[in-house]
């Protein structure tokens, strides 16, 4: 794939709106809402379905602008003949997973995480 191609791939399928199943889900995480280090990719085969998840991790850099390891999520799709993709906007939350990576509610590794909803995008009261 060219360098660019394959997130421009995945932008188009999203776009498209659900189709079916099996439906491929992606968000990406990172240590703030301006890095993405973790890409997690669900399938879901059918309704009422559990996920087969997948995860690709980067050192350095954004995964958003990997074009190997994007390509290898379209890959990783196409296999499972996906019809449906949803795709979160921007970084979604902290790449670390509670009760693997660390206990309790709060990453020490990401305090940019601490407090906000990442689903309404919010900073936690009496923060700027």
């Amino acid at each position: 794939m060219l360098p660019g191609q394959a997130l421009k791939r995945l932008g188009k399928k999203t776009k498209r709106g659900f189709r079916g199943y099996p439906l491929g889900t992606i968000a990406f995480y990172g240590p703030d809402d301006k890095r993405a280090t973790k890409v997690a990719v669900g399938i879901i085969p059918g309704e009422d379905q559990e996920a087969e998840l997948r995860r690709w991790l980067v050192e350095q850099g954004d995964v958003r602008r990997n074009d190997a390891v994007l390509a290898e999520v379209v890959a990783y799709l196409d296999e499972a003949g996906v019809k449906s993709v949803a795709m979160v906007d921007g970084v979604f939350g902290c790449p670390h997973e509670e009760g693997v990576d660390y206990e309790g509610e709060t990453c020490p590794l990401c305090p940019f995480w601490a407090g906000r909803d990442r689903f309404a995008g919010t900073k936690p009261r009496g923060r700027s």
